[in-house]
Formats: C-alpha cells, structure tokens, sequence
C-alpha cells in the first residue's frame, strides 16, 4: 500500500485516557477494557467528548494512552485522568482499511523518516476516524513526533 507522508505542526489536544504500561503481546487484549474505562466516564459526565478515540505510544515498552479526545481540562476520576496529543512536528499519514494493516503505516512512517534524515522522538499516537461498517473505508491518522 502506498502512504503519502508528510511534515506537519500538530497543535495539542486534550484527551481522556487510561494509561498503561503493558507489554506488545498483552496490549491487544487490553486496549478495549481501557477505552471501556474512558467511555463509562463520558457518560457519567465526567467529560465532553471532542473528536475520536485516540492511542498514544509514548515509548516502545510500550506506555500507552488509550482515549478520546475531549474539549478542554477535567478532574481525573478513577484511572481516568487528563492527557494532551502533544503539540510539534510530525511525520503523518493516513491509513485506509482495516486496523490489522495499521503496521505498514508505521513501517512506512519510520522508513520514509530515515530517508529524509528526520529523527523520531519515539512519541507516536493513531486517531480513529469516524466509524464504518465496510473495514475498507476505515480512516486512521498515525503521526510521529519529530526531534
């Protein structure tokens, strides 16, 4: 699959999220209950979602975010605590299609990275787009934060 990339200035943006250390092989039976935290605090109130879920990478080890992005700040509730996409350069693209191929995005990302001599922070994040039945018309943005 072909990505466009391209260097772009992200601004912040405030999240609700659930943070976890894990492992790679534990996170993919783990990232739903951590979205399930965040949307049962929404519900309650607790804040007002503004935007799509989101999964912040902060490192290989792998400490996560998993969230929503909201509209403004909010009192931490539970595991549920305030948290912010951080605000830079990135290397961005867009997959289309199904989340099993979300790996090519990043792959792509990091190789089109090392071409151009940009150096990645090893902070990364994916925001879900708008949800679809037909896994080929799934969008996600993947961004890598630049040095």
């Amino acid at each position: 699959m072909y990505y466009e990339i391209y260097v772009r200035t992200a601004a912040e943006s405030p999240t609700a999220v659930v943070a976890q250390a894990t492992t790679w092989e534990e996170f993919p039976g783990l990232w739903r209950s951590l979205l399930d935290e965040v949307y049962g605090f929404l519900r309650s109130g607790g804040a007002t979602q503004h935007g799509h879920n989101v999964m912040l990478f902060r490192d290989d080890v792998p400490n996560v975010e998993v969230g929503v992005q909201v509209a403004g700040t909010f009192d931490p509730s539970g595991q549920v605590v305030p948290s912010a996409l951080p605000a830079g350069r990135v290397a961005t693209t867009i997959h289309r299609g199904p989340y099993d191929g979300l790996d090519a995005a990043h792959r792509a990302i990091r190789a089109w990275s090392a071409a151009r001599g940009h150096e990645l922070t090893g902070t990364r994040w994916e925001i879900y787009g708008d949800w679809r039945d037909n896994p080929e018309e799934l969008e996600t943005e993947i961004n890598y934060l630049l040095r």
